[in-house]
């Protein structure tokens, strides 16, 4: 089979990797004030080096930072955007005795802008530790995440007596200029993170949006209308892809249910040009939603989970990505992880042992199933 000479790559990954205890240790330094940001930063530097060196030793021809600067996946892209207000998630204690990831509100307060740029600086750096046949790929928060967190009613009515077109228009050329910013400095590869098409597979999550005013069917096909107009303004040139998120504090998750109520929308209706998709375990369903995936686009399996340490057959891999061809061609499939692997930190699940030995696992299957990863 051919070999992809663009991402995403037949061996890839969602992005995120278990940070090394000194950056944990001066994050925490930081937030009581004991180091300033520039000295928070050179730990950072450091230990991006560190990451990139690690994912191009795998074999990994897609490289992050490990999204070692970050606190969460999305809030802090988020709150750089003018016109955005969010607050911090919240640890609580559930019904069932567990630890919960209470999330955050995040609140459109105003008219919403990209007033400077928000992950340039942070390409640069990764860029410039990336080796000669590796691709630098930058993570972001996808732009449904400032309307299905709170509805209508997370929006300001002011700033958007309506919705349609304004706001959605304002997000996608906020999204826009960072993407352009982003292809300046060389960027060719991006990743939106999204948590909310994944959440409208399961029942509990499609009744809370139900209670909130939105039809959990219509909202899918309004979604990939939103992403679309993200899509228009990308620079010809970039790879822009989804990843369909359904949760990894402490190796557990928070919505579950088969692809099928949001795969027509998400898989043909966006003009994405590829999707890393969750599969993992039973909570996903089967693959038959891939039917509805168009020829010139990519779909990366997530079939090796980060939230437990054992490793997987990679005869149960093979087999896995066999039941997926039955529904998507061989060559429009890849393989990764199924979700990052840094959230898992706290969850003692996954030690970075079991983290190197999943992604060369996920490196040599894409060898023996494609001739390449």
């Amino acid at each position: 089979m051919t070999a992809r000479s663009v991402p995403p790559f037949r061996a890839d990954h969602v992005g995120s990797f278990l940070r090394p205890v000194y950056l944990l240790e001066a994050r925490d330094r930081h937030a009581r004030g004991e180091i300033d940001a520039a000295a928070l930063r050179a730990v950072e530097d450091r230990a991006i080096a560190e990451v990139v060196r690690f994912q191009e030793d795998i074999g990994l021809k897609s490289v992050t930072d490990g999204e070692f600067r970050r606190t969460y996946f999305h809030l802090d892209f988020l709150r750089r955007l003018d016109g955005v207000t969010t607050d911090d998630p919240k640890v609580v204690t559930g019904a069932d005795g567990k630890e919960h990831l209470a999330p955050p509100s995040i609140l459109v307060t105003g008219k919403v802008r990209h007033a400077r740029d928000i992950q340039r600086a942070d390409f640069e750096y990764l860029a410039s530790q990336v080796s000669a046949g590796h691709t630098p790929k930058v993570t972001i928060p996808s732009p449904t995440m400032l309307h299905f967190r709170g509805g209508r009613a997370g929006i300001d009515a002011v700033a958007y007596p309506e919705l349609d077109p304004d706001f959605y228009e304002d997000v996608a050329e906020a999204y826009g200029q960072e993407l352009r910013s982003l292809y300046d400095a060389g960027c060719r590869y991006v990743q939106m993170d999204d948590t909310n098409l994944a959440y409208l597979c399961d029942g509990r999550m499609r009744e809370a949006a139900k209670a909130r005013g939105d039809d959990p069917n219509e909202l899918p096909h309004r979604y990939a209308g939103f992403i679309n107009r993200v899509v228009a303004r990308k620079p010809e040139g970039m790879v822009l892809a989804m990843h369909l998120c359904r949760g990894n504090f402490k190796s557990t998750y928070a919505a579950e249910g088969n692809y099928e109520p949001v795969a027509e929308a998400l898989l043909s209706e966006m003009n994405l040009d590829a999707y890393f998709m969750e599969y993992d375990d039973d909570r996903s369903g089967d693959f038959r939603p891939l039917r509805f995936l168009p020829a010139g686009k990519i779909v990366v399996l997530g079939l090796v989970t980060t939230k437990f340490g054992a490793l997987e057959s990679k005869d149960d891999l093979k087999r896995r990505i066999d039941e997926a061809a039955r529904h998507a061609p061989l060559e429009q499939l890849a393989l990764s992880p199924q979700c990052g692997f840094s959230s898992t930190v706290h969850g003692n699940n996954v030690a970075v042992e079991d983290q190197r030995a999943k992604l060369r696992l996920v490196v040599e299957t894409a060898r023996e199933v494609w001739g390449d990863a």
